[in-house]
């Protein structure tokens, strides 16, 4: 019989603010408004991110100088994880699981490259861009973008020292890190892990990497349900989430804020019949889903992965009530399912569902279902 794992730490920040409380308040407020910035990166809005005392997580500034945004809002995040679980005691025995992208690009770089590539006949551009790639690219600059860092950096700043991992690969990868890390728990290989991951949204390579697609929306920000033909808006993202086996959190008097029942994963080709809601339909056969429960939505906005996602949740007859968490968030990557994961098990712990599926859904290829139980009534076995 598996142990029961809890989720009793969450560390959280978005564009709404960070911590439990904005976020709270959100779930609680039906005609919540997002935070907007249509104009930094037109025409494409996004959610940014909010403004945070990183001397409070991360009190080195020479910690913080060397990490990228998107390192420093992780690392930020974990902190939040483990003050808001009492945890900071366990950082020593406390598995890492971290889902990260590849780092951030030198923009100011590859545009003065760009530029002098462009008045270059096509026979003498090559040249130019090895000699540019070799000299312009520091050492220093091209480790800063192993995504790996992420978790070296937490485990510097707040001490956790377990073992570590680090899974690659958008919003799947966050799905694994979490399925991996509450099977390692249940299956007693481990009594506290912190999985997590982060995104931050201001980032014309990221963009500019997306748009060529068609994926982005543009112009006026209109919630998930305004866009027929889909359209994403991405958000700033720090999620991080502190699991503990039941019998170990009770040991040390922590409480629970959900019970993980669940987590599944998969990835279709989304070729033929092997579509994105055929995967979510296999992966949902047994769950155990009761009438009435919550769906938290990860759903980006991507159009195919759009329709794909609405044509499964409309599959759940016995569903309560669907939240498009985008709509408030914005899609976060690699930091969206265990946001969703943060969020399901907020609403849970206030009473305000009874019970709450998570989804996501990939961009291109990755679908996953979690399922959250208020504690006391998690599955065993």
């Amino acid at each position: 019989m598996s142990e029961p794992v809890w989720i009793t730490g969450i560390g959280l920040v978005s564009s709404l603010g960070e911590g439990v409380e904005p976020h709270l308040a959100a779930l609680r407020a039906p005609d919540a408004k997002p935070v907007v910035d249509a104009a930094s990166f037109a025409p494409f809005p996004i959610h940014p991110l909010p403004s945070l005392a990183l001397d409070a997580q991360i009190p080195k500034k020479g910690d913080q100088r060397q990490m990228e945004p998107w390192q420093r809002l992780g690392t930020y995040a974990a902190g939040l994880a483990l003050d808001h679980a009492g945890a900071r005691g366990l950082a020593g025995e406390m598995h890492l699981l971290v889902a990260a992208g590849g780092g951030e690009r030198d923009v100011a770089l590859d545009e003065a490259i760009c530029r002098e590539l462009a008045a270059l006949p096509p026979g003498e551009a090559g040249p130019l861009l090895n000699e540019r790639l070799a000299n312009g690219l520091r050492p220093t600059l091209f480790l800063a973008q192993l995504s790996n860092l992420l978790a070296g950096n937490i485990s510097i700043v707040h001490g956790v020292t377990g073992s570590s991992r680090t899974f690659m690969g958008e919003e799947s990868a966050a799905a694994d890190a979490v399925r991996i890390a509450t099977a390692r728990l249940a299956e007693g290989r481990g009594e506290t892990a912190l999985v997590g991951g982060a995104y931050a949204a201001g980032r014309w390579d990221m963009l500019l990497l997306f748009s060529p697609s068609g994926g982005l929306l543009r112009g006026d920000w209109v919630p998930l349900a305004g866009r027929p033909g889909g359209g994403m808006v991405t958000g700033s993202l720090g999620a991080f989430l502190v699991l503990e086996t039941a019998r170990h959190a009770r040991a040390r008097g922590a409480r629970g804020l959900a019970a993980i029942s669940a987590v599944r994963n998969g990835a279709a080709r989304r070729r033929g019949g092997d579509t994105a809601r055929a995967s979510a339909l296999a992966l949902a056969e047994g769950l155990p889903l009761r009438p009435g429960h919550a769906v938290f939505s990860g759903a980006s906005g991507v159009a195919g992965a759009l329709e794909e996602e609405r044509a499964f949740l409309g599959t759940l007859t016995e569903a309560g009530p669907v939240r498009f968490t985008t709509d408030l968030l914005g899609h976060g990557m690699e930091a969206s399912f265990p946001a969703n994961l943060a969020l399901a098990a907020l609403a849970l712990q206030a009473g305000l569902v009874p019970q709450a599926l998570v989804t996501g859904f990939g961009l291109w290829r990755g679908e996953a279902l979690a399922v959250l139980e208020p504690v006391g009534e998690e599955a065993e076995g």
